[in-house]
C-alpha cells in the first residue's frame, strides 16, 4: 500500500491527493480462514460516530455503478445510478487517472481495491472520501460485477455546511 501523510508545513513534495491507492488480485475459490469474519469489536455506532458508510454495487455489463442517497449527495450526483466517470467528476484532479486504473483493473481480473481521494463540494468544501471493494471480473458466461462500501470521514465544517453532518 502507498500511504502519503499531508501537513500543514513541511516536505514540499507531500501534498494533497495520492493518499492510499491499492489493488490486491483475489482468489475467489480460496474460503476465508476460520474464524477471520467473527470480530467482537465490530461496533456500527463507533463507524457511525466517525463517518459516514454506504454501500455501492457496478454492474460491469452495462458500466452503471448503483449509490446510495449519501453517496449520491456527497458526489455531487443527481441520480443513483451513474457511470464511472460521472462518479469521478468531484474528485481531486491528481487522483483521477488511478482511480480509473484500478477500477480498469478490477474490471479485468477479480480483485479487491481500496482508494482515497478528496471531492470538491458546495462552496469549495473539500470531502474526503475511503472506498473498498472487490470485484469478480468478466469471465466466461458470467457479466461480471462490483461491490463495495464508501466511508465518508465527518469533520467540524463551516457554519451553515450540511455536508456529513450526523443525522
Amino acid at each position: 500500500m502507498e500511504f502519503r501523510l499531508k501537513r500543514a508545513q513541511g516536505n514540499p513534495r507531500l501534498k494533497l491527493g495520492n493518499i492510499l491507492f491499492k489493488i490486491a488480485k483475489a482468489s475467489l475459490a480460496a474460503p476465508f480462514a476460520p474464524g477471520s469474519l467473527e470480530f467482537d469489536g465490530h461496533d456500527p455506532d463507533l463507524l457511525a460516530q466517525f463517518c459516514v458508510s454506504e454501500g455501492w454495487t457496478g454492474d460491469l455489463a452495462s458500466g452503471i455503478i448503483k449509490l446510495g442517497q449519501w453517496s449520491t449527495m456527497l458526489h455531487g450526483l443527481t441520480s443513483s445510478e451513474c457511470g464511472l466517470l460521472s462518479l469521478m467528476h468531484c474528485y481531486d484532479a491528481n487522483d483521477r487517472a488511478r482511480i480509473l486504473d484500478l477500477f480498469e483493473q478490477a474490471a479485468t481480473a477479480s480483485s479487491s481495491f481500496c482508494y482515497s481521494t478528496t471531492a470538491l463540494g458546495v462552496g469549495g468544501h473539500r470531502q474526503p472520501i475511503v472506498c473498498v471493494g472487490e470485484s469478480i471480473a468478466t469471465e466466461g458466461k458470467h457479466a461480471g460485477s462490483m461491490v463495495g462500501v464508501f466511508l465518508f470521514p465527518r469533520f467540524k465544517l463551516e457554519p451553515g455546511s450540511q455536508l456529513a453532518t450526523r443525522q
